[in-house]
């Protein structure tokens, strides 16, 4: 027998009905006409005309009702460990011959329904003595078949405990294992899911295609989607020799897609198109979407054409997605245009087309523009929502034009619409960026007034805002206010407070935040981890910051080219070059392409070493690999120049950083001018 890792059992396990208050009604198998599909599992009578159909061998006119209450009563009243007792008993017999002509498919039907059943009237015991009652009596053929149907009606049920219990009743085959495997992704058990494909693959047996579809759902379902697993699920596939339906290849498209990699998405999308099959819909539409958000507007846009070529009829989805591509690179007459041929087509806008629109008018400035589309939506009954104000409020945000933020919430007033938390969380950003941190905290006591409940959202940013004004013992006192609400931190919470303490330098505060996050059963993600070795590299704790970068990969996190950074940067400004340029080597053996600002860090730890040379050797080597290197990589060259008293070199670099279509910037004109005067000084010197 195959021994499982059974899941904790859930609240209905313990209770284990044993018996039934039925009164023993005499058998009945009285001709009943047709009439359509009528079962009571609280009667536990059931017609041939429920289920039965012409493949299974009975006459379609014989329409006989079935009343499975004395079986089930029967059943119930003898234990598992009475089963000799039970079929000793001559009533056993009996009903053996009276169910005989049942038909197999009928037999499935009530198994179905008692598993599923939301009173639980007959008991899970009574419904695993059925299963052995038909298998001793042979009443119905595949045993195996009963087990598996079973076990699914109870993992649709929401009873995982109860089904791994079933299945340990028999020898696991391919079909159990297969259901099992089912049960567990409904459920979102995803590691028993995956223990059990192992150990089928194991056995020698291949999962089911079914299978893959079901907990690529569930990933994508709780947002634990990652490209890289999706790879491996992709080549476990193909190893298996997986038939890929469409229904899969939609799951794996729509999956990438929600993991980021709509490039990969893409070529799915082809593969299907490519088998002479046809993509759902909501698929593509989920791939224009994510296009749109990445600000891809050409490609959303060719996708979507690709649904009408097809012949299918976009609705206010696809539309919206194309929009928010439009919306995203500031194209506005596109903007406008798409709106302009939903309308064409028949297609309605809805809330989030309106919303789009005015982010687009904002972020152009046309306020009356925005103001139309408002007065538009109420003449088509599309009643703003506070959402819409919002992205009003963050395009005047963005352009520094905050002090309107009061016009907007007037004109929010005027068309009757409630601010809600998400509103009063982008007043609050919009005030801590400008660093009007009295009214950000005036709009959290309005929340507390019209009883409206801050969120990790709106504690963070308060949090947030405050440390970047320096005022950490405020941050830390909104920390505090924060959990004795109610508001557990999340991992975002801990990264802020965690760079706040290390600003401080309070480093045992710093080791406490961590200590709280693993109580809370939070992992530090890659921005725990970068932040870390940023304030540690900043105070010159050069071992903890290594030592951060190694636990990082030792909980299986890839670093990032942002981490490498920090640390090259905090060697830089101490002049550890030769500390930068290992960190660097480590970058690029970790397969991290070097970023103009990992290079610019790193002629920055040559240049505070008076180590000219080696600077411009960076230079060189960004040229030779297509890196252009920009204002500031020129500017630090000259500084580099300046340390080393090579000042006549100066102009040429200047002269060389405006031949290659870099405007200099204030401090580059600066270290121009400096240079000159120390030229001027030597010439002047010399001449005395």
């Amino acid at each position: 027998m195959n021994a499982l890792l059974l899941p904790p059992p859930s609240a209905t396990t313990a209770r284990f009905l044993h018996g039934l208050n039925f009164s023993r009604p005499s058998l009945s198998t009285s001709s009943y006409k047709h009439s359509p599909l009528r079962s009571s599992v609280t009667s536990l009578s059931l017609s041939e005309d429920d289920v039965v159909t012409e493949e299974d061998g009975v006459s379609p006119y014989s329409h006989r009702r079935y009343d499975f209450t004395p079986l089930l009563q029967f059943l119930s009243n003898y234990s598992s460990d009475d089963n000799d007792s039970a079929y000793s008993d001559p009533t056993d017999s009996q009903l053996a011959e009276s169910y005989r002509l049942v038909p197999a498919s009928l037999w499935h039907y009530l198994l179905k329904s008692l598993a599923s059943s939301p009173s639980l009237s007959t008991s899970i015991s009574t419904t695993y003595a059925l299963v052995d009652w038909l298998h001793k009596h042979n009443l119905c053929f595949s045993y195996e078949l009963l087990y598996s149907i079973l076990i699914h009606s109870l993992g649709h049920s929401e009873m995982l405990y109860e089904a791994f219990l079933l299945s340990q009743k028999q020898t696991l085959t391919p079909l159990t294992y297969n259901v099992l495997i089912g049960a567990c992704a409904r459920n979102d058990d995803l590691e028993k899911a995956v223990i059990l494909m192992n150990k089928m693959r194991g056995e020698g047996y291949q999962s089911d295609f079914v299978n893959y579809s079901l907990i690529i759902q569930s990933l994508v379902r709780n947002n634990q989607i990652d490209s890289n697993l999706l790879e491996k699920l992709y080549e476990e596939m193909i190893s298996d020799a997986i038939e890929l339906d469409v229904q899969l290849l939609n799951d794996i498209v729509l999956g990438f897609t929600k993991s980021g990699d709509v490039d990969r998405a893409m070529q799915f999308l082809g593969m299907i198109q490519g088998y002479g099959l046809t993509p759902k819909t909501s698929t593509v539409v989920s791939i224009i979407s994510e296009l749109g958000s990445l600000g891809r507007a050409e490609e959303a846009e060719a996708v979507f054409e690709e649904i009408k070529e097809g012949g299918l009829r976009p609705r206010t989805r696809a539309y919206n997605a194309v929009l928010k591509a439009y919306v995203k690179n500031g194209d506005l007459r596109d903007a406008e245009w798409i709106v302009n041929e939903m309308e064409k087509n028949g297609v309605s806008p809805d809330e989030h087309t309106y919303s789009l629109l005015i982010d687009a008018y904002g972020n152009a400035g046309r306020w009356e523009s925005a103001r139309i589309v408002l007065k538009e939506m109420e003449a088509n009954n599309v009643k703003p929502n506070s959402y819409v104000f919002s992205r009003i409020i963050v395009s005047y945000r963005d352009r520094g034009e905050w002090q309107r933020l009061f016009q907007v919430l007037k004109e929010m007033q005027k068309c009757g619409v409630k601010p809600d938390r998400q509103f009063y969380n982008v007043m609050i950003d919009t005030f801590g960026k400008y660093n009007c941190l009295d009214h950000a905290l005036g709009i959290l006591e309005r929340m507390r007034n019209e009883v409206i409940e801050p969120d990790n959202v709106t504690w963070n940013t308060l949090i947030d805002c405050h440390c970047k004004s320096g005022d950490h013992n405020k941050a830390e006192e909104l920390f505090d206010e924060m959990q004795q609400r109610g508001c557990l931190p999340c991992i975002a919470t801990y990264n802020i407070m965690i760079n706040s303490f290390g600003e401080q330098e309070r480093w045992e505060g710093v080791r406490s935040l961590l200590r709280k996050m693993k109580t809370q059963n939070l992992q530090p993600n890659v921005i725990t981890y970068t932040t870390l070795v940023d304030i540690y590299g900043q105070s010159g704790r050069f071992m903890d910051a290594t030592e951060c970068l190694e636990d990082m990969k030792a909980s299986g996190l890839k670093p990032t080219s942002t981490i490498y950074n920090a640390l090259i940067n905090a060697y830089a400004q101490r002049g550890l070059s030769d500390d930068a340029l290992n960190a660097f080597r480590m970058m690029r053996s970790d397969g991290l392409k070097p970023s103009n600002l990992a290079l610019n860090a790193l002629i920055n730890a040559f240049c505070e070493d008076r180590r000219d040379v080696e600077a411009f050797a960076i230079l060189r080597s960004m040229k030779e690999n297509d890196l252009k290197p920009d204002v500031v990589t020129y500017t630090t060259l000259m500084k580099a120049l300046i340390r080393v008293e090579k000042f006549d070199e100066v102009p040429g670099v200047y002269e060389e950083m405006i031949m290659s279509g870099c405007t200099p910037d204030r401090k580059a004109r600066a270290k121009l001018r400096s240079a000159l005067k120390y030229m001027r000084q030597r010439l002047k010197s010399q001449t005395l």
